[in-house]
């Protein structure tokens, strides 16, 4: 414990590790499967679209079964097994550039099994996360992996720019696949034995029963009325702020006349407002309570997008973007490590992997369908015009949040299951 903040313990620290050294990996590879699209493969921009559209869709898809399986297995050997396949797909690019074998097939199928991956490992990864760390460290807990997102996210993408102009962007891609191997090191290295999760007998009704499983993660969240509101606000909130990024690219790199490396740094530099919001998420929760600090900071965080709607050329435009970034992602900062140890406090075991997993498939299908929304909305009236649009009805979404917080503690962690299975209530 320092400076009389529960500690998350040695054992989450493996977590984080691993966590880190993929987070590190991601970073390295942003953008490597467009540049080789682009400058191995020759394609355009509707087949480089396809990357990231049809893989992130499918790939959702694919890990909707997934959810209920993992939910009764244990959940390390899950995560070291998704990171083990994420290694294998990733290193089958570059092996197939060595043999001039790579084609687009291939980068959109591998898209697709990284994509199924990371839901599969990041639900079972809220499941470990809810076991060993205790109730009291969790908001410390989230807010070093929240810190450690934002660092990945600004030195990565650098390095991973030189290592691309040293090497070629197949450097990157096969970084990324050793931090998986590194990933799943850090995993194996949790001590303590976690005991196998018990399914419920199923009787006759097995088939019914297995569809139940698919639908329990949503079952459970709209009829939830803390996690309901969170949900909505969360999904549509993202949805929103995602939507504009290809717009706000083509206005910055078009009419308005910015570089590629301005453009780059416009959205490097806040980046430190995500470590700066997430190493005060803590502190804040300690004197202002868990509740006022989601209400406020899910506040804060929409009232800044809609302030591209004035940007310009030159230097001064591109502060503008930089200041609005900034405010955005450190109030980010702030609500994603309280919001995602909440979501997990009210969770019950048994039903966290489910309940991850419908949460972040339905957060990438309704960002691909918003994305392509405005895009086709910018068609019509024009890029400002529809990032102005998404920041007014970013403007809305607090409503979404819940308004009390009576009932929140009474539904947390019923029973608490440690590294070595024991229980304690």
């Amino acid at each position: 414990m320092a400076g009389g903040r529960p500690a998350p313990g040695r054992d989450f620290g493996w977590l984080w590790a691993a966590y880190g050294a993929s987070a590190l990996g991601t970073g390295l590879a942003f953008s490597a499967f467009p540049l080789l699209a682009i400058t191995v493969l020759h394609q355009g921009a509707a087949e480089v679209a396809s990357l990231a559209a049809v893989g992130a869709a499918v790939g959702a898809a694919v890990a909707v079964p997934l959810g209920p399986w993992v939910e009764f297995r244990r959940k390390r050997s899950v995560m070291i097994a998704m990171d083990l396949v994420r290694c294998a797909a990733l290193l089958s690019v570059p092996v197939a550039y060595a043999l001039g074998r790579l084609g687009l097939a291939q980068l959109l199928l591998v898209s697709v099994v990284v994509a199924a991956a990371d839901i599969t490992f990041g639900a079972a990864a809220g499941a470990c996360l809810k076991a060993l760390v205790r109730p009291e460290a969790m908001v410390t807990a989230q807010a070093r992996l929240e810190s450690t997102t934002w660092t990945a996210t600004v030195v990565g993408p650098p390095l991973g720019g030189a290592l691309i102009a040293l090497l070629g962007p197949v450097a990157t891609v096969a970084a990324d696949a050793v931090s998986y191997l590194l990933s799943a090191a850090g995993i194996r290295a949790i001590r303590g034995r976690e005991p196998r999760p018990q399914r419920e007998k199923r009787g006759r009704h097995e088939k019914s029963a297995r569809f139940a499983d698919l639908v329990e993660g949503w079952r459970h969240i709209l009829a939830h009325p803390l996690l309901r509101p969170l949900f909505l606000h969360t999904v549509l909130v993202n949805g929103l702020i995602m939507a504009t990024a290809p717009l706000l690219a083509v206005l910055m790199l078009g009419p308005l006349g910015f570089t590629p490396w301005q453009y780059g740094l416009a959205f490097a530099v806040p980046c430190i407002g995500g470590l700066v919001g997430a190493r005060l998420a803590p502190g804040l929760v300690e004197r202002f309570g868990r509740h006022r600090v989601l209400l406020v900071a899910g506040t804060l965080r929409v009232c800044w997008p809609v302030g591209l709607v004035f940007v310009r050329p030159g230097v001064g435009g591109l502060l503008l973007v930089m200041a609005v970034e900034l405010a955005l992602i450190t109030c980010i900062g702030v609500f994603n490590p309280v919001f995602a140890a909440h979501r997990l406090r009210v969770t019950e075991t048994g039903r966290v992997v489910r309940t991850l997993t419908a949460w972040s498939v339905t957060g990438k299908a309704v960002t691909a369908s918003l994305t392509a929304l405005w895009g086709l909305l910018a068609g019509f009236v024009g890029a400002r015009e529809a990032i102005g649009l998404a920041g007014a009805l970013l403007l809305a979404t607090p409503l979404l949040l819940p308004r009390h917080e009576a009932g929140t503690d009474a539904r947390a962690d019923e029973v608490r299951v440690l590294p070595d299975g024991d229980k304690v209530p």
